[in-house]
Formats: structure tokens, sequence, C-alpha cells
């Protein structure tokens, strides 16, 4: 399947991101990754409420790393201050050699939309869009292909993930692991190094989790880095490196060898039933 992604090169004006015609590079560059002593803290009228507390986490090009825990530890937090979706109140993030946390709100969209694919556990597909036009909408936004260019890769991609006879049907009329798919599709738009997946497969049936994992690995395979946030101990045992989550800070990171003990301690039972349906479920709850 990943073969064919090969097989669409197009002109996606990828490379290093620039600040004010100047490249913001890190003095290490060997990890693509790079969390320093963040510290997140959110203020309320209840109080503060620290949500990461001095996290360090380095990720190597090329590896698939599950970030796992309970709810509320701080796992979706993480991946947001990696993303850019989200700022830490102090500490530094370095991606593929851009200091993030020093970027502009519109540096930050223009950035994210070509250095990272980001895929949510709702999907966040545009309702009035077809599945052909979301998957077109990073490459609209950061003009990494040429515009007649555009609409012939989204198809390329469409095709790869087994979805190019629903291109031109909207989201709600395609069932849930088909949007999480398109979404997938849309995520590799601008061909990025890095994939964030938070909860990618929490609201689809068994079959359709394990289509996606396995795209995954495929993936991984042709060089992209992905960072999952999962609750499933099955697909964590299956993954490069396990990182640990708790109140806040990382307790372990283990290699593929360790990584079946600390899931199946740290992660709750998979679910005994999730149908197999139209790929669409109820919540499951979230970080």
């Amino acid at each position: 399947m990943l073969s064919r992604l090969k097989g669409f090169q197009g002109q996606n004006g990828h490379g290093r991101f620039r600040l004010n015609g100047h490249c913001a590079t890190s003095a290490a560059t060997d990890h693509i990754i790079q969390v320093r002593q963040v510290v997140k803290t959110y203020h309320g009228s209840a109080g503060d409420f620290t949500a990461l507390k001095g996290i360090n986490l380095t990720v190597n090009r090329g590896e698939f790393v599950a970030i796992i825990g309970k709810s509320g530890c701080g796992k979706s937090t993480l991946i947001n201050m990696i993303t850019g979706i989200d700022r830490p109140s102090s500490g530094e993030v370095w991606v593929n050699g851009t200091a993030v946390h020093t970027l502009s709100e519109g540096e930050i969209a223009q950035w994210r939309g070509r250095e990272l694919g980001v895929i949510f556990q709702f999907f966040q597909l545009l309702p009035t869009l077809t599945v052909m036009q979301n998957v077109m909408l990073p490459m609209d936004f950061c003009h990494t292909y040429p515009i007649p260019q555009r609409r012939e890769r989204a198809m390329h991609l469409l095709d790869m993930v087994g979805l190019a006879d629903v291109a031109h049907k909207l989201p709600s009329s395609v069932s849930g692991g088909q949007q999480q798919l398109a979404a997938i599709a849309r995520a590799l738009a601008n061909d990025p190094p890095i994939l964030a997946a938070d909860e990618p497969t929490g609201n689809l049936d068994s079959a359709t989790a394990e289509i996606i994992f396995q795209l995954f690995n495929q993936l991984v395979d042709e060089g992209k880095t992905i960072l999952m946030v999962t609750h499933d101990p099955d697909k964590a045992r299956r993954v490069t490196r396990v990182v640990t989550i708790a109140d806040g800070e990382i307790i372990k990171s283990n290699s593929t060898a360790e990584s079946a003990e600390v899931a199946e301690k740290n992660l709750p039972s998979h679910s005994p039933s999730r149908g197999e349906g139209n790929g669409l479920l109820l919540p499951l709850g979230g970080d």
C-alpha cells in the first residue's frame, strides 16, 4: 500500500522551517523531537493546575512511540506541546530543528502544516467539504504543491488508504472508520516527517483500528516518525517505544523488548466488544 506513496513525488517545498528568513535550528540535531524541562500550568478560578512537570523527552527519527497513562495524566497535553497546539509555561520544544516554543501563532500554523500531520480522535473533518477537499486543505494552506498537482495528490492519498470511491462524498456520508482514514490521508497531504495521533483508534471498531495501526507501521517503515497517545494495551505492545506518564511526569520510557510488560501494568483491559458495524462508536473518554 505505502509503496504507492513513493509513486507521487510532486513539488512540496518541504524543508526546515524558517523564521524571518533564518532557520531556527537546535544545536543538537540527532533527534527529530526534543522536549526540554517543559512545564505547563493552567490558571483557573479554582486555582492553578500543573499538567506537565518538567518533562524531558527525545524521539529519534523513524521511531513509533506510544504515550500511555491514565486519563488526566498529561498525555494529550504533551502532544499539544509538541504539535504547537498549546504552549509550554516554561521549557523548550524542538521539532525537526525548529524551536516551536519561540514561534508566533501565524508561524506555528505554517510550520505545523509542513512539519507535522496531526490526527485527532474525532477526525475533525470539515463537514461542508468533500473527503477529497478535506485532504487538499493542508496543501492549499501551505502552498506546498502546485495547484494542478493538489487534486491528483489528494486522490493518490485517498487511493492509498482505500477511499478513492468516496472521494466526492461529504464526511457525514461515510463511516467513522472511513473518516479516520480520510483524516490520515489529510495528515499526509504535505508529506510531513512526523505524525502525531491522539487516540486515533479510540472510537473505532477493532477491525478498522487494526487497519489503521497497520498503516501506521507501514508509514514508519517508509521513514515517518509517529507519536501516538493510546489507551489500547494491544497497540502499545507493538510500537518501537512506550513512554508512560503519571501525574504530569514521565515515569518510564521503554523499548519494544520491555513495552509489553509496561503496557500490561499501566493500561486498562481492552474493551470486550466494540462491534464491527460501520466503524463509529460512542466516545470512550479522553485524557
